[in-house]
């Protein structure tokens, strides 16, 4: 069998085409108006590429990722060859994550190698490879192309031990679903074509599939304030009279008005929006999860939401509060801006708390304490975001655990990464009787090892519906 030649290509930063392209999505975006409390009014205030005008930076993104950071990873977990092999509707978490667009299935039986090679002045790079049926394209060298599978797979074993790695990462995991993506039938026929005596080099890529889904580049980091911002507008006309007639607009009607606003944004959900309602004398307890009920939005009801979107690889992960004021009000009752603040505090005790090195658990803890030294009931549920809402990562939290989350609670913090800052706070409000309210707060942020950022600023003000 003839392999092409292999080559190694030079170190690329981000390409120039890549900056023409960011510099166009920051440009329409209006990064920096953000800050930390900037009240964003409606979405109409961005711009959203076309699908067809989407595949160049999302490609640009792939290939930067591989291009700089893929090789760091692959050196921090101790992997010299990685392969991510899949089948058509049976596809690798992680693939989608790999391949240029328009990729929307893997073709037949794909198989993706990423080698760690050292270069001649010493650094670490990575050649991508392919063995396939249809080549990929850039940044993928083509090893093999063909329409035999049985072929395919005697490529695969001849590369593997041509390369002669001392490490094989292969995507299994007990604890992590996103690192566990080669189906057992894929893993047999992967034993059937290795040599014998390599097949203890075969160890878990586990935790460098979890760092490469959980690691922000600069460049990513840039588009999220653009991202969030738009999820925040859309919420901003939702809360509003444009949408909400009180007596007539009920919950599931501004929870539909969001998702199919999206859709006119040709932008997609990745779970359906959740609006609910809290009002004097609809039951909401200090020991009770979650509150909040369904029906029809009426004067003087707190409303809540809860969405997330995805655009250019990535997705949020946002809740807000609204308030629709009574016959008379001008403005939100104290007690309810009293409770939106102490549910500010909360979040500075949580971000506070970010540490490299330190677990989700650890964070969770350190959040508690310090939440109950200054008189705040609450509960934090924070993830990562990333390629996925729910993205791995340090959980800190879970709604119905406030305790130590085995294994997931257990990674540790890294810089570059992006959050959720997603929990709750319970405050008794005197307008309502001392009846208590519950603040749901969600800010997609993200951790550059030293501080906290909030993409495109926090709520700290209501709502509110006239």
């Amino acid at each position: 069998m003839r392999y092409v030649a292999t080559r190694l290509s030079p170190r690329r930063s981000v390409h120039r085409n890549c900056l023409v392209l960011f510099g166009l999505l920051l440009s329409l975006s209006a990064l920096a108006s953000f800050d930390q409390g900037r009240e964003i009014e409606s979405a109409d205030d961005f711009s959203v590429l076309s699908h067809r005008d989407r595949v160049a930076p999302e490609n640009q993104l792939v290939n930067e990722r591989i291009d700089t950071l893929l090789p760091s990873l692959m050196d921090e977990t101790d992997i010299d060859v990685w392969l991510v092999i899949n089948r058509e509707y049976a596809e690798d978490p992680v693939y989608f994550t790999l391949v240029p667009q328009p990729t929307f299935a893997a073709r037949r039986t794909t198989m993706l190698i990423f080698h760690k090679v050292k270069t001649p002045t010493g650094e670490v790079d990575v050649r991508a490879l392919s063995v396939n049926r249809y080549p990929l394209g850039e940044p993928y060298e083509v090893i093999w192309s063909g329409g035999d599978l049985e072929a395919q797979w005697q490529a695969l074993g001849e590369l593997l031990t041509e390369l002669d790695a001392e490490t094989i990462g292969i995507n299994v995991s007990t604890h992590w679903p996103v690192a566990d993506g080669l189906t057992h039938g894929l893993y047999e026929q992967l034993i059937d074509v290795l040599p014998a005596e390599m097949h203890t080099r075969l160890i878990s890529a586990e935790n460098l599939v979890v760092r490469w889904l959980e690691t922000r580049t600069e460049s990513e980091l840039s588009l999220y304030p653009h991202l969030t911002g738009i999820a925040r507008g859309v919420i901003a006309e939702a809360f509003s009279s444009k949408v909400i007639t009180p007596g007539v607009t009920t919950t599931d009607d501004v929870a539909w008005y969001i998702r199919e606003r999206f859709a006119s944004l040709g932008l997609p959900i990745w779970f359906m929006p959740y609006v609910n309602l809290q009002r004097p004398g609809v039951a909401c307890e200090k020991t009770q999860p979650f509150c909040g009920v369904s029906g029809i939005i009426q004067r003087g009801d707190v409303i809540h939401t809860d969405v997330g979107l995805c655009y250019l690889k990535l997705c949020t992960d946002t809740q807000e509060m609204g308030y629709v004021l009574k016959p008379g009000e001008t403005e939100v009752p104290e007690g309810l801006v009293e409770a939106l603040a102490i549910g500010n505090q909360w979040q500075d005790h949580l971000t506070g708390s970010f540490e490299v090195g330190r677990t989700g658990n650890e964070i969770l803890a350190n959040t508690i304490r310090r939440s109950e030294e200054a008189g705040i009931y609450s509960q934090t549920y924070t993830h990562p975001l990333g390629f996925v809402g729910h993205a791995p990562g340090p959980t800190i939290g879970m709604w119905d655990n406030q305790g130590n989350t085995p294994h997931q609670g257990d990674w540790p913090m890294y810089p570059n990464t992006a959050y959720a800052i997603e929990g709750n706070i319970k405050h008794q409000v005197p307008e309502w009787q001392n009846q208590w309210v519950q603040i749901k707060l969600e800010q997609v942020a993200w951790f550059d090892g030293d501080a906290v950022t909030y993409a495109a600023g926090r709520q700290i003000h209501w709502h509110v519906i006239q």
